[in-house]
């Protein structure tokens, strides 16, 4: 419907049932008559939707008549002159217009889609149920070995005893009298200031269906619904190497819908819990591998960490006589990585070396001291000024640089002052 103009307009004095000639009184006289005849409060449930709908025409109709200037743009353009558009009402989108004749009953239905408000001959056929969503966190130790999960779950199955019809055997349903037979009812919502757009919602009357029964000729079993509740067994696979976002699915085990040629599916999306040692980057491992200052100089050989299926991952450094580790490097483990999926190739390990250096007071001892510095590589040479100052120092934190910068002061007889750059 958008583009090409209505060819007929809508009529909002038609809405609130004045005359074009009406005061302000009158509107408001209308309006108010209007609002608590059709307010969604005061109808039955079955007729809300349709309620709803006609009490927020009848308040678009009352705010454009009840403004002078509104009303005067409305007689002379009509709708049009609030579409947002083209300027003159500057309300905010273009209202549909075909939408509130037909509900109104001043159009003659949608082309091409059969009468009765352009909602066909009958209650529409769903091709399939829909897929039913979950979340489903998971451990990198399972999707490093692949997990298989079994638990219950409860679903709706079209009842045995009425076949989903909701009926007592050789009950006949008679016609839904909210939506006519159609199982949608056409309804319009307001999206903006003097906006309105038409949607279809299933009949809640009804449930879809276009019929009702009787309560007395309702299915016992089912007591009209037309599905019952079934508990299943099910297993969920994770296989190995599945990673955050994938996708697993049941198939064919949602909720089952009566009138649906297939049942949808049950989609588990993976979400992958975060480790203490390990942090995943594609089908890659990497974690921190803590050795001792005495391990960095003069190596080690042993069980360094202990990897996601149990196994031990041993060591033996130097590969090199004299390599020394020094903090930050990384030492790559080829093949200890995520499985690759469907294969047996897997990524690689990657562990990051970070040193642990001895506690304060742990080298006390002149001797010990003495024959360190004899072991260790000397100091840089010292470097040459002319004159040199001992300083006093103490431990800070690399954060600390820059936290107490202010403007330069000095102080004279008049107290502190700011320093200023002067041009001769």
């Amino acid at each position: 419907m958008n583009g090409a103009a209505p060819t007929e307009e809508i009529d909002l004095y038609a809405i609130l049932g004045v005359e074009k000639d009406a005061s302000q009184a009158d509107i408001r006289k209308a309006y108010r008559k209007a609002a608590l005849a059709h307010h969604p409060d005061k109808v039955a449930p079955e007729e809300r939707e349709e309620a709803e709908v006609r009490f927020k025409a009848a308040s678009q109709a009352y705010e454009i008549l009840y403004d002078d200037e509104k009303r005067h743009l409305y007689d002379a353009h009509g709708m049009a002159a609030f579409d947002g558009s083209r300027g003159p009402g500057g309300m905010g989108g273009e209202v549909n217009m075909e939408d509130i004749l037909n509900m109104f009953g001043m159009g003659g239905g949608i082309p091409g889609m059969g009468g009765m408000g352009g909602m066909g001959g009958g209650p529409r056929k769903m091709r399939r149920s829909p897929d039913e969503n979950q979340k489903y966190e998971v451990s990198l130790e399972d999707l490093y070995k692949g997990k298989t999960v079994k638990f219950s779950s409860t679903k709706n199955v079209i009842c045995s005893k009425c076949d989903g019809t909701g009926g007592a055997d050789k009950a006949k349903p008679k016609e839904c009298s909210a939506c006519k037979g159609q199982g949608v009812k056409q309804v319009l919502s307001q999206v903006g200031p003097g906006m309105l757009t038409q949607r279809m919602v299933e009949c809640g009357a009804c449930e879809g269906t276009g019929q009702v029964f009787n309560p007395k000729d309702k299915c016992k079993k089912c007591k009209g619904k037309r599905t019952t509740e079934e508990k299943k067994q099910l297993e969920l696979y994770i296989p190995r190497g599945a990673r955050e976002g994938d996708q697993i699915r049941l198939e064919g085990e949602a909720d089952q819908i009566p009138g649906a040629e297939q049942t949808g599916d049950i989609v588990f999306h993976l979400v992958e819990q975060p480790h203490d040692v390990f942090q995943r980057t594609g089908n890659d491992l990497s974690a921190k591998l803590e050795i001792s200052l005495a391990e960095a100089l003069t190596g080690f050989h042993r069980v360094v960490l202990k990897h996601l299926d149990g196994r031990g991952i041993e060591l033996n450094h130097p590969q090199v006589p004299g390599q020394i580790l020094r903090p930050g490097e990384v030492l790559k483990v080829h093949g200890e990585g995520m499985p690759l999926k469907k294969t047996d190739v897997k990524g690689d390990l990657y562990l990051v070396i970070e040193i642990i250096f001895p506690e304060d007071g742990f080298f006390t001892d002149p001797a010990t001291i003495d024959g360190l510095q004899k072991l260790l590589p000397p100091p840089p040479e010292p470097i040459e000024a002319d004159e040199t100052d001992e300083v006093a120092f103490e431990i800070a934190d690399i954060d600390d640089i820059g936290g107490d910068e202010a403007p330069n002061q000095w102080e004279d007889e008049d107290g502190p002052q700011q320093a200023q750059c002067q041009t001769q």
